[in-house]
C-alpha cells in the first residue's frame, strides 16, 4: 500500500545504495503534493512547503513486528531505514514502558489513564527516537558531520548517537540552557556551541550553516523529513502495548509540533495497514503559557500561528515559531481535541504531581503535559470517562532547577528518637 500519496515511482540518487531508505520511495510536499527524489532536502522546490517521506509499504503483520528487537527497529518496515539497520552502531532507543497511572487517574478523576514514559531512553528523552532515524539518513548520505540546533534534549541525543556511531558531532544550543542539559551534551562531544539567543535564533544559524557547508547533516534541518519519522514509533508502541488498539484520547507536548503530527500519522498508518481497528482518537496539545503560539491560535480561532518570544521554564518546549504549528491546529480541531497552555507555576506543580502519584520524575515538558491534562479535565475539554494516554518525553534530572525550591527535607533533626518524635513525622 502507499501512504499519504499514490503517485511517483521510487527515485533515488545513483550514489545511494539500494534499500538505503527501506520502503521510502521519495519525498512529497505537505502543501502542494509535489514529489522529488530522496536526498538531504526539506523544502519543496515548487512551493517551499515542508517535505515528508513517501512510502510504498509492504504487507506487515503484528507477528512480524512482535518478533523484532525490543526497540524502534521492530518497526523498521515502516521507517526510512535499511533492513540491516541493526548492524549499524546506534543507541537502539524505544519500546519504553507504558504504565497504567491509577493513582494519578484517581487524583484527576479519570477512569483510565496511561503514561508513555520516554524518560527511560538512552539519553533520557524521546529525542533518541528521532535522532536514530536521522543518523541512519546521515550515514546513507555519506555525511561527515552530524549536527543540530537544540533546546537541550536533542543536543544530548545527537552528541551521544554520534559518539556511538563514530561520526563528528557539533551541537548548537541557546547559551541560557539549563546546566544539566549542557553537561549531558558536552560529556559526549567536544563540539558543544552555545549561542547568545533563543532557540529560533539558534535554528536560523543552523539553517545558514547547512546551506553553506557541504556534508553537514543537521538532523532537524536538512534531514528533517527522515528525523521526524522517528516520532511515529511512539504511536506504534502505544498501540502495540495497549494490545493492538488505539486510545480514546492522547495528550502530547508541543514544541515544533512534529511529535504530535507524527503520532497522529502513526495511528492512521496502523489503521491503513490493518494492524489496528479504526476509531476516533481525540488529540490534545500542551504548551507552557510563556511560549504558547499554537495554544493561542487554537483559543482565538486563528488559522495561522503567530510567533512568540519564549519566556518559560519549559525550555524544551520554547520554540516561538513552531514549524508544524499549523498542522497541530488542524489535527486537534479535526479530531475533537484542543491545544491548551499553563503557567510556569502549574508546570512545576505538574512535575511534583506526577512524581508523587506515579513515581515518575519528569522534566518541565512533562510537567507541562501533566498540568495541561489536569486543566483539560477541569475545563471539561477532555472526557474523564474515556481511556487517555499522556506522553512523558524526558527525565526530571535534566531540569532540577525548576523544582529545587519546591521540594526538600521536611525537617532537619538531631540523630535521636526524641527529635524524630518532636518533629511530628510519625
Amino acid at each position: 500500500m502507499t501512504a499519504d500519496h499514490t503517485t511517483a515511482a521510487p527515485a533515488t540518487s545513483p550514489s545511494i545504495r539500494d534499500g538505503a531508505f527501506g520502503h521510502a520511495t521519495g519525498l512529497v510536499c505537505r502543501e502542494c503534493g509535489a514529489t522529488q527524489e530522496i536526498g538531504p532536502h526539506y523544502v519543496c522546490t515548487d512551493c517551499f512547503g515542508p517535505l515528508e517521506i513517501k512510502y510504498d509499504f509492504p504487507a506487515v503483520t503484528r507477528e512480524q513486528i512482535e518478533a523484532g528487537p525490543a526497540n524502534i527497529w521492530r518497526y523498521k518496515a515502516l521507517l526510512p531505514v535499511p533492513d540491516d539497520i541493526e548492524a549499524s552502531p546506534n543507541l537502539e532507543p524505544g519500546f519504553t514502558r507504558l504504565l497504567e497511572a491509577k493513582n494519578l487517574a484517581a487524583e484527576l478523576g479519570l477512569a483510565k489513564l496511561w503514561v508513555k514514559d520516554d524518560s527511560t531512553n538512552p539519553t533520557n528523552s524521546f529525542k533518541d527516537r528521532v535522532v536514530a532515524c536521522a543518523l541512519s539518513a546521515a550515514r546513507e548520505f555519506g555525511s561527515k558531520v552530524f549536527a543540530c540546533p537544540s533546546t537541550g534534549n536533542l543536543a544530548n541525543a545527537v552528541a551521544a548517537a554520534g559518539a556511538r556511531a563514530g561520526i563528528k558531532t557539533v551541537v548548537f544550543i541557546p547559551s541560557n540552557l539549563e546546566t544539566p542539559k549542557k553537561v549531558n551534551s558536552a560529556i559526549y562531544t567536544e563540539n558543544l556551541v552555545a549561542v547568545d539567543g533563543n532557540y529560533d535564533d539558534v535554528n536560523k544559524l543552523a539553517s545558514e550553516i547547512a546551506g553553506e557547508e557541504d556534508g553537514w547533516a543537521f538532523v532537524n534541518v536538512n534531514v528533517r523529513p527522515f528525523y521526524a519519522e522517528g516520532s511515529k514509533t511512539l504511536g506504534y508502541e502505544i498501540a502495540e502495548q495497549l494490545g493492538w488498539r488505539l486510545p480514546d484520547q492522547i495528550v502530547i507536548p508541543v514544541a515544533s509540533g512534529s511529535q504530535l503530527t507524527k503520532v497522529h500519522k502513526s495511528f492512521r498508518e496502523l489503521v491503513a495497514l490493518g494492524l489496528v481497528e479504526d476509531k476516533p482518537v481525540k488529540i490534545f496539545g500542551a504548551q507552557a503559557t510563556g511560549c504558547s503560539p499554537v495554544s493561542e491560535a487554537f483559543r482565538e480561532g486563528w488559522d495561522v500561528v503567530r510567533p512568540q518570544r519564549p519566556d518559560t521554564i519549559a525550555k524544551s518546549l520554547a520554540i516561538g515559531n513552531p514549524a508544524d504549528g499549523i498542522y497541530v491546529l488542524d489535527i486537534c480541531r479535526e479530531t475533537g481535541g484542543a491545544v491548551a497552555d499553563i503557567s510556569d507555576d502549574e508546570v512545576r506543580q505538574g512535575i511534583v504531581l506526577l512524581a508523587r502519584t506515579e513515581g515518575i520524575f519528569t522534566e518541565t515538558a512533562g510537567g507541562t503535559t501533566i498540568g495541561v491534562l489536569k486543566k483539560l479535565v477541569e475545563t471539561g475539554q477532555l472526557d474523564p470517562e474515556l481511556e487517555t494516554v499522556v506522553i512523558n518525553t524526558g527525565h526530571g534530572l535534566k531540569t532540577l532547577d525548576a523544582v529545587s525550591d519546591l521540594v526538600g527535607p521536611v525537617a532537619t533533626i538531631a540523630p535521636t528518637y526524641d527529635a524524630f518524635v518532636a518533629a511530628g513525622i510519625a
